[in-house]
């Protein structure tokens, strides 16, 4: 695989990684959000089952914070050494 090609799959991972780390957050705004309306409501199978997975979304949202910041870095790191914005200016003139 030739370096751009490389950094444009790395490119894309990094912002799957993104859209899943925001919806892994949206999961859990509205987990906490039925949490709060179970208060008044007070159902018991919520009360037992919501704390739980919301820890477990918490505990994957860490992960893929992790992973993403991880691989962010690689991402900017290849780039770097590899001149990726000069090899696109290439390109662009060999396009062109």
């Amino acid at each position: 695989m030739d370096k751009l090609k490389k950094f444009a799959l790395m490119e894309k991972i990094v912002h799957e990684l993104e859209d899943l780390k925001n919806s892994q957050t949206a999961l859990i705004q509205k987990i906490a959000k039925i949490e709060v309306d179970n208060i008044e409501l007070g159902d018991k199978r919520l009360e037992k089952d919501l704390p739980d997975m919301h820890q477990r979304v918490a505990d994957n949202l860490d992960t893929i914070a992790a992973i993403l910041d991880d691989f962010a870095q690689q991402t900017d790191e290849f780039s770097d050494k590899n001149n990726i914005s000069a090899l696109k200016e290439q390109e662009a003139i060999n396009n062109a």
